[in-house]
């Protein structure tokens, strides 16, 4: 038997690194620095920023009346707060090019798992407020009603979830 003949084009050409060509490189399509601020995506994170440092700071002056409620609100406030900026910081700073993951998929992602908590905790907000018009609200098997007081200041962190909801749905359609 005698021996295949050798390729002469193939001596010549580099190898071919499969997991280069199995995996594109990540992207993204904002700018880095000071410029993504002036994109609609930036302020729309700026914006969100401060709803969500709004209702954190609406929902605990509040006294949390009713905490089975409320503390999902606060949760979602709280951490799409410090989510948020980190993700602004991580994109005004630069350093989001030095992390090589899909930027595209995770700003999507980040984004409608945002759009869901909103909307339950915006839900649940709205219930705690429409029911303390005169129903009371039955927490532990204790009956509580919001003061007047507490109840002005859950209807403006409804509003404001309501604000952020709004917000979350214009970036996640902006990114589809």
């Amino acid at each position: 038997m005698s021996e295949p003949a050798a390729n002469p084009a193939a001596a010549t050409a580099a190898p071919v690194d499969p997991a280069a060509t199995s995996f594109p490189t990540a992207t993204i399509s904002l700018p880095l620095g000071l410029n993504v601020l002036r994109t609609y995506s930036g302020v729309l994170i700026c914006i969100e920023i401060v709803f969500s440092g709004l209702v954190w700071i609406l929902v605990a002056s509040s006294g949390v009346p009713v905490p089975l409620m409320q503390g999902w609100v606060m949760f979602v406030s709280i951490t799409t707060f410090f989510l948020s900026s980190a993700y602004l910081a991580l994109l005004v700073t630069g350093l989001a090019e030095r992390i090589n993951t899909d930027w595209n998929f995770l700003d999507l992602f980040y984004h409608f798992i945002a759009l869901l908590f909103y909307f339950a905790a915006f839900v649940l907000e709205a219930a705690t407020t429409a029911a303390a018009a005169g129903v009371p609200i039955n927490s532990s098997h204790v009956a509580t009603l919001l003061s007047s007081r507490q109840y002005k200041i859950n209807v403006a962190a409804t509003v404001s979830l309501f604000n952020a909801k709004i917000k979350r749905i214009q970036i996640f359609y902006k990114l589809i």
